[in-house]
């Protein structure tokens, strides 16, 4: 069973049978990309799923930019795409891990552990002389079944709550200047919420791939510093790339860490809530 990370060959070496590949190759500045992308070539049987649509929930105003999807819908539209009790299921995109991860952390948000992200994407797979088709996959259709969550999500008010009690730390995966209030063109205020610390995505990476478990695991502990991972809660702009810090912490043996998943689109969203500037 995989769990975080697979590699391409790893990936070539699996039985069909009993697993289900997940395309969530996608860009925020055009979200027609990934199924344009998925119809000129994706992996043998890959399914596409798009984050606005599939992996996102409805927006309101008040609940960020992606915001958690219906729990029983989702696990219907996993089910539709062949997501049995024992299927092994990867997820891929061609972003690093950006948007895969975010499909990994909503199967295991639902109890789902046999899960990973392909490690080095698209890119890899075709590095590994992986074959690429356009043929529309065949259908699975099974009952996904819900099992107690791997995953623990925060909501706002007890993320607010946090700013006196400090029970807990949090950690941004957003670029440091965002992070630091500048350059933001996603969200109408820029800046973080108070407290928290900066640990950008893509510094999980090295060529496109995650780094190796022991090199994540310290430079993480650089982060947090005493802090077990049972007592991070990360977030981001809108609860996608935290999941790849998450990703990351499970890789490097840090387990435990939770999401608030409205992150800081939601944050953001009410003028009341308190903002920090700055590294």
């Amino acid at each position: 069973m995989y769990r975080t990370l697979i590699s391409a060959s790893e990936l070539q070496q699996l039985d069909p049978a009993n697993l289900v590949i997940l395309d969530c190759r996608f860009q925020l500045a055009d979200p027609a990309y990934g199924p344009t992308v998925y119809e000129a070539g994706h992996l043998p049987g890959a399914q596409y799923l798009h984050l606005d649509y599939h992996l996102s929930g409805a927006k309101n105003g008040s609940n960020g930019r992606h915001p958690l999807p219906d729990g029983q819908r989702l696990a219907v539209n996993f089910g539709a795409l062949g997501i049995g009790p024992d299927s092994q299921v990867v997820a891929y995109d061609d972003a690093g891990g950006m948007y895969a991860a975010r499909a990994w952390w909503l199967l295991r948000w639902l109890g789902h552990e046999a899960v990973a992200v392909l490690d080095g994407g698209f890119q890899a797979w075709q590095a590994a002389g992986g074959t690429i088709n356009t043929e529309a996959p065949e259908k699975r259709s099974t009952r996904f079944v819900m099992r107690p969550a791997l995953e623990e999500v925060l909501e706002v008010d007890e993320v607010a709550a946090n700013l006196e009690k400090q029970a807990f730390q949090l950690v941004d995966a957003r670029a440091p200047d965002r992070f630091a209030g500048q350059n933001e063109t996603l969200d109408p205020v820029g800046g973080h919420i108070p407290g928290a610390r900066n640990r950008f995505f893509q510094h999980n990476l090295q060529d496109g791939r995650f780094k190796p478990a022991a090199t994540l695991a310290a430079e993480w502990q650089a982060v947090l510093g005493d802090t077990p991972a049972s007592e991070v809660v990360l977030y981001c702009g809108s609860g996608v790339t935290a999941c790849h810090n998450k990703l990351a912490l499970e890789h490097a043996g840090l387990a435990g860490a939770r999401l608030y998943t409205g992150s800081w689109s939601e944050w953001c969203s009410d003028d009341s809530r308190p903002v920090a500037t700055g590294s």
